[in-house]
């Protein structure tokens, strides 16, 4: 089954940018050392743990248990992309988007943390594949030693064995206390001004018009609507409107 491009692209491709262009800027941690803990942990958990290397643009899949045999994932060992499509692949196109809200959403939670909390957090999401299964799935970013700069996200796919309300959580993982990532997080996303302007571009008004509404320059608007771009990891004001919709900014 393949996954939907048109969502892949438009979506995944952005983030997968900013995530790699911060990357550059370590040599820090070779992935051997990843790899074999990623390895270890789906062994003991009876779990898929994806490794994806953000700086080389490639991912490593390990299998305990036969989870990947079991989900439908046959000799699934790499990807050539930190993104694990055979895996999406496995869920309808509104959860694919669901979890791409919430990776974005916990993205700029930590960017929003003091450098030295950003270790501290993980985030948990429940997951249905296409065949009603649910899945537990955890997120946790390595970072380099001044936690600057993002080297490798690991993913770890299991049944999920407990129960929990929502649908994605941050969880602080040096206290046990999570926060739902509903959108009251979207305040760490945009700022009040970039959802003032994107309401308005949603409303059909050109820059020119909310410059004048909004009493700024037509050059500080454009600068915001490009802000809004990158924020939400877009191309152009159309996909903006529908993932802010999707995330309840607008």
């Amino acid at each position: 089954m393949a996954i939907n491009n048109h969502f892949f692209t438009d979506n995944h491709r952005k983030l997968d940018r900013l995530l790699r262009e911060q990357a550059e800027a370590s040599d820090m941690m070779t992935p051997e050392g990843v790899y074999s803990y990623a390895q270890t942990l789906a062994t003991i958990e009876n779990a898929l743990v994806v490794v994806s290397d953000l700086k080389r643009g490639e991912s490593r899949i390990f299998s305990g248990g036969g989870l990947s045999q079991r989900i439908g994932l046959s000799d699934y060992d790499s990807e050539n992309s930190i993104w694990e499509r055979e895996i999406l692949s496995l869920m309808s196109e509104e959860e694919q988007e669901e979890k791409f809200i919430a990776e974005l959403r916990f993205f700029h939670f930590l960017r929003h943390l003091p450098a030295h909390r950003r270790k501290e957090y993980f985030l948990m999401s429940r997951l249905r594949f296409l065949n009603s299964q649910e899945m537990l799935h955890r997120m946790y970013y390595v970072f380099d030693d001044t936690a600057s700069c993002v080297l490798f996200a690991i993913c770890i796919y299991s049944p999920l064995y407990f129960d929990f309300p929502g649908k994605s959580h941050v969880v602080d993982s040096t206290t046990g206390i999570r926060e739902e990532l509903t959108s009251s997080a979207n305040d760490v996303v945009l700022s009040r001004r970039e959802c003032q302007i994107l309401r308005l571009v949603a409303s059909g008004m050109k820059s020119s018009e909310i410059a004048e509404a909004l009493s700024i320059s037509k050059n500080t608007v454009s600068r915001h609507r490009q802000d809004i771009l990158a924020r939400l990891q877009v191309k152009n004001s159309v996909e903006a409107c529908r993932i802010a919709r999707s995330m309840g900014i607008l």
